[in-house]
């Protein structure tokens, strides 16, 4: 990989950090308008809108396309896990579990990926790097444990079970988006994933759901668009361009920033109560980042 400079590096944690602040808009932006559709076919139109508009950003600017099927392949693959996985997890999750709970549960997926990278990538994180993100990963659970151990637990139980769907989907596509990365046009490769993941999601909708039950309110409307342009479009394209210059391990280390910015949101636009131990447990997980991120300035100099 080609080592970047200072100023090159500092642009890249700024944009891993963008990431993870659009990130983080997903949850309260479906709560918002779950209540208007159908868990699946909401999913299902957030990706279609958002591979769409990029389909049409890239025939205007006249991005490449990829010519080889294996290219295409992996596309397919990244928008099944990222997309169809991710999204039913997602959604379901969210009926379950409050929005910022829910965006930190999913974000064990950096811990998923590191197991997956270094077979599939050759991506073999140092020790500091393994603290690092098991220091993450023990963050996210002292967050997630006592609302489990508290009275809600059956309906907390079957959240979780469908955001380590989502975490998983995530993870895998995140292992081979990094593989593909710097070989494809970011606004091509997201607006292949994000049809390519429409398609079973959309399969499934029809299937389980009424797809036209949907009510189009403004708040429906305003939340799909805010999923599709800002949580998908936007954040995807910028993740896929920052893989091709950073190890996996780095860029998935900022989305541990995700939860601190999602519980923000919670308690901001939602009134969720922010416990003692959500700080300790973010304050854990921001250790895990500096770890790792520390240990990648050493490799670049």
């Amino acid at each position: 990989m080609r080592r970047m400079s200072h100023s090159a590096s500092a642009l890249g944690r700024l944009g891993l950090t963008v990431v993870a602040a659009l990130d983080a808009l997903c949850y309260p932006l479906i709560l918002v308008g779950a209540s208007s559709a159908p868990h699946l076919t909401f999913a299902a139109l957030r990706a279609l809108v958002a591979g769409a508009v990029l389909a049409g950003v890239a025939i205007r600017l006249g991005r490449p396309i990829p010519r080889e099927p294996r290219t295409w392949a992996y596309l397919a693959l990244i928008g099944i896990g990222t997309i169809s996985f991710g999204y039913l997890g997602m959604f379901r999750g969210a009926e379950f579990v409050s929005p910022g709970m829910a965006t930190t549960i999913t974000h064990v997926q950096p811990f998923i990926a590191a197991l997956l990278a270094y077979p599939l990538l050759a991506e073999r994180p140092t020790s500091h790097q393994v603290i690092g993100l098991m220091l993450g990963f023990v963050g996210v659970l002292v967050v997630a444990i006592p609302p489990w151990m508290g009275g809600r637990s059956s309906d907390f139980s079957l959240g979780f079970l469908y955001l380590v769907i989502a975490a998983i989907g995530v993870a895998t596509g995140n292992v081979l988006t990094r593989k593909v990365a710097g070989n494809v046009d970011p606004i091509v490769a997201t607006s292949a994933q994000c049809l390519f993941g429409f398609l079973p999601l959309s399969a499934t909708a029809v299937v389980v759901e009424d797809p036209l039950a949907v009510v189009w309110s403004y708040s429906f409307v305003g939340s799909l668009l805010g999923l599709a342009l800002v949580g998908t479009a936007l954040a995807r394209c910028l993740w896929f361009a920052l893989l091709s210059r950073v190890p996996l391990h780095e860029g998935n280390a900022f989305t541990f920033l995700t939860p601190f910015i999602a519980l923000g949101y919670g308690a901001l636009f939602f009134g969720e109560d922010i416990e003692t131990s959500t700080f300790l447990g973010l304050g854990v997980a921001a250790l895990g980042i500096l770890f790792v991120e520390s240990d990648s300035a050493r490799q670049r100099k």
